[in-house]
C-alpha cells in the first residue's frame, strides 16, 4: 500500500483554516502538542489561492536534523525573522547565507573556551552580592531576580562596566520590548500591519529601540577611542578580523547588531532556565536534597569556581533536565526554498516548517516518564543512546547558539552558588503557567519563599571540634 501524498494533520474547523491561527495564537505549546498527536510529519494549511500557507511540523529527531544540519542550505528563516530584524538588524540570530557565516567566524573567538572561563568569577561574584541582599524568609519573584542577575552579568562580560540599579531607562527599554515581541507569533502580514498602526506598544518599541541603539553606539565609540583589550566580549568583536575571507573586521553598525543580539539573548534565556530550575526543585524535594548534598560535599561553603564544575555532575544534570522540560527557546521555524523529501513525503517549496524543542524533549520514545523531573536520567549511557536532536535546547548545525558554552557555564555556576546558600518553596497559592513569547516565560512570574541554608563551618555545632 503506497504512502499518502499529504501527511496527516488536524482538520480545519473554520473557513480558510482560521482555527489553526487562533489555536497557535492562544496557546502555542498546547497547539504544537496537539498537532504532534498526528505523527512525526504533520500538515495543515491556512488561507487559499496565492495566499495559502502550507504548514508542516517535524517532530522526529532525524527530520529536525534534516532541516538544521543535513540540508540546512535548503531551509531559510523566512519573512517572520524580519520582525526581529527591526530591533537586532543583521546579527547572528537574524542574518543568513555567506554573511551569517562571515559574522560567525568573526564572533567565534570571543567565545573561546579560555575566554569564557575567565568570566566565571564575574558570574559568581554578582550572584554572591545578590544573595547578600536577600533577607531570610523573603518572598522573591525569581523571574525578576534571575533577570536582574543575568542582566548585570551580561553587561559586565560584554562591556566591562557595571549596570547601576538606578539606571531605569535601559530596564524600561527592555521591558517595553515584551509586548512588541509577542508579534513574532503572528502571521508576518498581520505583524507588519500592526507595526504601521499608531499603537502604544509600537511607540514604546520605537523608543526602546532608540535607547538601545544609542547606548550601544556610545559604548562602541568609547571603545574605539581607547582600543585596548578590556577582557570583555566587545573588545574581542572590535579586534576581530576575517582571516579566512577579506581580512577586514566589522563595521560599527555590524558590531552594534551583534552586541544587541548577545545583550538581549544573553540574559533572557539563561534567566528563564534558572527560574524554571528553582520551580522544579521546589516541586521535587528529593532532587533538591541531592543537589544540596553534592554542593555541601564538594564546596564545603566556599564559592564555586569553573574548576569545580567537573566535580558537580548532579548540578549539571539538574540544569540539563530543567532545560529539557522548559527550554527557553521552545520552537523555531524555517521555509524550504526547494521541494524536499522528508519522511516519505514531498514538502513543496515555500512551506513553513515548525520544529519544537518543547515537544520533542517530552517525547516518550526518547524520555521515559517525559513529564517527570528526573535529573538522574542523564547518565553517560543515556546521553550516548539519545538520537541527535532528541535534546537540542540551543538549536543545532551552523546556527547552533554561539553562546552555548557561556550559557552552560553560567547556568551551572549560578545554580551552585545560589543553591548552596538558599532553598526555595513556591509561595502558597501562586499560580504557575507558561507564557510562550519569543522565549518561554512564566505568565505570572515565579514568587517563591527563600530560606537560608547553613553550609561549611556554619553546620558544625559549637564544641564539636573538641
Amino acid at each position: 500500500m503506497s504512502q499518502p501524498k499529504t501527511p496527516p494533520g488536524p482538520p480545519a474547523k473554520l473557513p480558510l483554516g482560521i482555527d489553526h491561527l487562533l489555536s497557535v495564537t492562544k496557546d502555542p505549546l498546547a497547539h504544537m502538542k496537539e498537532v504532534a498527536t498526528y505523527g512525526d510529519v504533520v500538515y495543515y494549511a491556512v488561507g487559499r489561492g496565492k495566499r495559502r500557507m502550507n504548514i508542516y511540523h517535524f517532530y522526529h529527531p532525524d527530520f529536525i536534523r534534516e532541516v538544521l544540519v543535513t540540508n540546512q542550505r535548503h531551509y531559510i528563516k523566512g519573512e517572520s525573522i524580519n520582525h526581529l530584524k527591526e530591533l537586532l538588524g543583521e546579527g547572528l540570530l537574524t542574518s543568513s547565507g555567506d554573511f551569517h557565516l562571515r559574522q560567525r567566524r568573526l564572533a567565534q573567538p570571543a567565545f573561546h573556551k579560555k575566554r569564557i572561563a575567565a568570566y566565571g568569577e564575574i558570574m559568581t561574584g554578582y550572584a554572591t552580592r545578590m544573595l547578600e541582599g536577600w533577607p531570610d524568609g523573603a518572598t522573591l519573584d525569581m523571574a525578576a531576580e534571575m533577570k536582574e542577575l543575568t542582566l548585570q552579568i551580561v553587561v559586565k562580560t560584554l562591556f566591562d562596566t557595571d549596570l547601576d540599579r538606578s539606571d531605569q531607562e535601559l530596564r524600561e527599554a527592555l521591558s517595553n520590548l515584551n509586548d512588541w515581541a509577542e508579534r513574532i507569533l503572528l502571521p508576518p502580514g498581520l505583524a507588519r500591519l500592526l507595526g504601521k498602526l499608531p499603537l502604544s506598544a509600537s511607540r514604546r518599541f520605537k523608543k526602546a529601540r532608540r535607547v538601545l541603539n544609542s547606548t550601544m553606539d556610545r559604548l562602541i565609540a568609547e571603545r574605539r577611542a581607547t582600543p585596548t583589550d578590556h577582557g570583555d566580549l566587545l573588545s574581542m568583536l572590535l579586534q576581530a578580523t576575517d582571516e579566512e575571507g577579506d581580512r577586514t573586521g566589522m563595521s560599527d553598525e555590524q558590531v552594534r547588531h551583534e552586541i544587541l543580539t548577545m545583550f538581549l539573548a544573553g540574559h533572557e534565556t539563561t534567566s528563564l532556565a534558572l527560574m524554571w530550575t528553582w520551580y522544579l526543585l521546589s516541586q521535587n524535594p528529593d532532587a533538591a536534597e541531592k543537589l544540596h548534598a553534592e554542593l555541601d560535599s564538594v564546596l564545603a561553603g566556599r564559592v564555586p569556581t569553573v574548576e569545580d564544575l567537573p566535580r558537580l555532575p548532579y548540578t549539571e544534570k539538574v540544569f540539563t533536565e530543567a532545560m529539557r522540560l522548559f527550554p527557553p527557546a521552545y520552537a523555531t521555524s524555517r521555509y524550504n526554498v526547494t521541494d524536499q523529501q522528508v519522511g516519505g513525503y514531498t514538502i513543496p517549496a515555500g512551506s513553513r516548517i515548525i520544529l519544537s524543542q518543547y515537544v520533542t524533549h517530552r517525547d516518550p520514545r526518547w524520555f521515559a516518564e517525559p513529564e517527570k523531573f528526573d535529573p538522574d536520567r542523564w547518565t553517560p549511557e543515556f546521553k550516548a543512546s539519545l538520537p541527535k536532536f532528541a535534546y537540542w535546547p540551543f538549536g543545532g548545525g551552523p546556527r547552533l547558539c554561539i553562546g552555548e558554552p557561556f550559557a552552560w557555564m553560567e547556568g551551572q555556576l549560578l545554580v551552585a552558588t545560589i543553591a548552596q546558600r538558599c532553598e526555595f518553596r513556591l509561595l502558597p497559592g501562586h499560580p504557575v503557567a507558561t507564557r510562550p513569547q519569543v522565549t518561554l516565560r512564566a505568565r505570572y512570574g515565579m514568587k517563591m519563599i527563600m530560606s537560608r541554608r547553613k553550609v561549611g563551618a556554619e553546620k558544625i555545632p559549637a564544641g564539636a571540634a573538641s
